[in-house]
């Protein structure tokens, strides 16, 4: 099927043609044929890089082309910035009048984002289109076309349930609106399509073919072949990736932690290291240029190290930054091999000539190193093979014994993915979305709220009879803690409505209000209100290792006052809980008390990523604390009631991961913590001082080029003839512009 002979405008069809699409490919010309541009729901089962997004274009610019307006939701922040940047190349479209306008939305969960509504595309992820639905956001009824992209991740305990309450919401806000689901990789397909209402078009074609095997004592075992691995190191999975370089190839190898896929690409280096022109190794020293840059701990060197060999590591506890420079460096055939561990594989495009499976087993903390599920070795298999570049891709997966090649091959390769199944059944997941459910009337009463949920895809696959006991569970928790009032008729309170637009659970609404009125005013500090924000589930707690019980023991021993309530020790389980809320609070405490980041994630064993995911999280539920003690105030002690000022100021400090003293400065743009912290020692500490100060004399302390950024911020400029606001003469100009030269940057976001 052509492009040029599909019902849709002239100027859609020449983007593609223009940009050398003129084809379709079969999954795509079976959408096409089941509907796809004229408004059928669709889901779509078909193999990474079969052209799903393509799917997913035609349907929105279709939509739009009719005056309709569009909403892709993604997992991942990340992901959605891939999208994002795809969609801006719709601006040349000109189906209307200045061509298709597209946006994104990711954070801030309190916020509207009603300037959104004028974009024909939004791409959001599926918890921020949660939050737009709980704040009522006006351009929300306007959707016409809504994509949901990894919409397998209904399987996931924490993210399937919103984005299963998600879809419920807009489907019954907009019963005419088109649902394009994808994924690569469902078991249950036909009941996930049936469900949506949508056609499906399930397929295992790909463009180029994949070919899936074990490696064991030196042979990659196919089904029917084989292919000698020549053996140049003692280690397997090295010799082959060698291999895959060796045929002008790129490596994905996926390891079973941080640690391993460290390590590995460690020593996978030392071998790359020689298979290097000069080009490619110039060009490395650009990137490993970028990540010192843009790094401050031991692990930016030691991924700088590896990428000047021609490797990198990628997981969740590298910056973002950083994960930016290696995966864009693997996209432009610079950097060779990636180790990682599987969240590369959860979305990102990213694929190589060969994919390599180092270890099936995961650490679950329950029950130790357990295989993965087939739905999981799928994704990553599918990374294998660049469409249009490689004449094949290989997954290949690693064994110790013939006995395990033979289990690898019955229980991944030749295995199906396993059904998809709604999470959505336990307290902890329909709690939130109750609340929101009856916040923003989608029912206000039980049976409006059994109405709601026989629509969700869990009612689709299971009796709803059984449900009802877990919601009036839920109901009972909101009711006694005062979010709604009512038996038949549910009413949300004003606290209620807070919780539910502020989007946490109204657990950590709970544990909120009432540590709020148990601190003794007297004892109230930053570790009070710190520790409360990570007793709230909506946190991402730190793990207690064998040497931190003593050391938080001793801490909480020594600040026992400071904290609202300290279970009894006697209560182990609840003990242990209560010191990894602690540890957690002690890592937001060392981070707005601007110790280093090396020294943060030394101290706590954790990556720069996990400083910045953590703060992002307390400067959330900081925002959320302080809202929420406004509103609580008239309940509180005259003592107590003023405490909304003092989480204002800890919420500034998470932002910029800085002393009080501090935010004037840190509040410019550009100027982080440690450029501010140089400017205050050396008695530069407002704006006002900035000024006074002079050109000369600031860009001695922070860089010439950083210098005249932070003047044109705070609205001086210079020219070349005088040092006065509005002037610099020549000699001063070339002095700066040599320490500029000189001077190494400290930049820290």
């Amino acid at each position: 099927m052509q492009i040029k002979d599909l019902d849709l405008p002239e100027d859609i069809i020449r983007f593609y043609t223009d940009s050398g699409i003129e084809e379709l490919y079969p999954p795509q010309a079976e959408a096409i044929e089941k509907g796809l541009i004229e408004g059928n729901n669709l889901l779509a089962a078909i193999p990474t890089a079969s052209g799903k997004t393509l799917l997913a274009e035609l349907a929105m610019l279709k939509s739009i082309a009719d005056g309709g307006k569009a909403l892709y939701i993604v997992p991942l922040r990340a992901l959605a910035s891939e999208k994002f940047d795809r969609f801006r190349t719709f601006s040349s479209i000109n189906i209307k009048s200045g061509g298709v306008r597209v946006g994104i939305s990711t954070g801030d969960f309190e916020s509207r984002d009603e300037w959104l509504g004028s974009n024909d595309i939004i791409v959001a992820t599926s918890e921020k289109t949660d939050s737009l639905l709980r704040n009522e956001t006006t351009w929300m009824e306007e959707i016409t076309t809504i994509v949901v992209d990894e919409v397998h991740l209904l399987d996931s305990a924490n993210r399937g349930p919103t984005l299963e309450v998600t879809l419920t919401k807009l489907m019954k806000l907009n019963p005419d609106c088109q649902i394009i689901a994808l994924s690569a990789t469902v078991g249950n397909a036909y009941e996930i399509a049936d469900w949506l209402k949508a056609k499906l078009v399930l397929s295992e074609w790909r463009p180029t073919s994949l070919h899936e095997g074990v490696y064991l004592n030196g042979n990659i075992n196919f089904h029917g072949s084989q292919k000698l691995i020549e053996a140049r190191t003692k280690d397997e999975a090295v010799n082959v990736l060698l291999d895959t370089l060796e045929d002008g190839g790129q490596c994905l190898v996926f390891e079973s932690s941080r640690k391993n896929s460290v390590s590995f690409a460690k020593r996978a280096g030392r071998m790359v290291s020689e298979t290097l022109d000069k080009p490619t190794r110039n060009a490395l020293d650009e990137l490993v240029e970028q990540i010192i840059e843009n790094g401050e701990t031991e692990a930016s060197n030691e991924l700088a190290k590896c990428v000047r060999d021609g490797t990198a590591f990628h997981h969740a506890g590298l910056n973002s930054a950083h994960r930016k420079i290696v995966e864009d460096g693997f996209r432009s055939n610079k950097i060779k091999v990636i180790s990682s561990t599987p969240t590369l594989a959860a979305g990102l495009n990213l694929p190589a000539r060969r994919v390599i499976i180092r270890s099936y087993r995961r650490y679950d903390p329950n029950y130790g190193m357990q295989p993965i599920p087939v739905l999981d070795y799928k994704q990553m298999a599918g990374r294998a093979g660049r469409p249009h570049l490689d004449p094949y891709g290989e997954s290949v997966l690693i064994a110790k014994s013939y006995n395990e090649m033979t289990g690898l091959f019955d229980n991944y390769i030749d295995s199906d993915a396993e059904d998809i199944w709604s999470k959505l059944g336990s307290e902890n997941a329909l709690r939130t979305h109750i609340l929101s459910t009856v916040v923003n009337g989608f029912a206000t009463t039980r049976d409006g709220l059994l109405e709601f949920i026989e629509a969700t895809f869990f009612a689709h696959q299971n009796d709803t009879w059984g449900i009802m006991d877990v919601v009036d569970e839920c109901l009972d928790f909101l009711r006694y803690n005062r979010m709604l009032e009512g038996d038949e008729s549910l009413l949300p309170t004003a606290l209620g409505r807070l919780v539910s637009t502020l989007y946490i659970d109204p657990l950590s609404g709970a544990y909120m209000v009432d540590g709020l009125k148990k601190a003794k005013p007297q004892n109230i500090t930053d570790l009070t209100l710190l520790h409360l924000i990570c007793k709230a589930p909506d946190m991402r707690q730190l793990y207690m290792r064998s040497g931190d019980y003593e050391v938080i023991n001793d801490i909480v021993l020594a600040h026992s006052d400071e904290f609202a309530e300290i279970p009894p020790r006697s209560k182990e389980i609840d003990y242990e809980f209560f010191l990894a809320e602690v540890k957690t609070a002690l890592l937001i405490q060392d981070w707005i008390g601007e110790k280093t980041l090396d020294y943060i994630t030394k101290k706590f064993n954790v990556g720069e990523g996990d400083v910045h995911a953590i703060a992002d999280i307390a400067e959330w539920l900081m925002h959320s604390m302080s809202r929420l003690s406004g509103l609580i105030a008239p309940e509180m002690s005259s003592e107590n009631a003023d405490i909304s000022s003092h989480t204002a100021l800890l919420e500034k400090r998470i932002h910029y991961g800085a002393s009080p003293e501090l935010i004037e400065l840190v509040s410019i743009r550009g100027i982080g913590r440690v450029r501010a912290r140089k400017l205050y020692d050396n008695d530069i500490k407002t704006v006002d001082a900035i000024k006074s100060s002079g050109l000369e004399r600031v860009s001695e302390l922070i860089g010439p080029k950083t210098a005249r950024k932070l003047f044109k911020e705070i609205g001086l400029h210079f020219d070349i003839k005088s040092e006065e606001p509005g002037k610099v003469n020549s000699q001063t100009m070339g002095s700066l512009m040599e320490k500029e030269q000189s001077t190494f940057s400290d930049f820290e976001k």
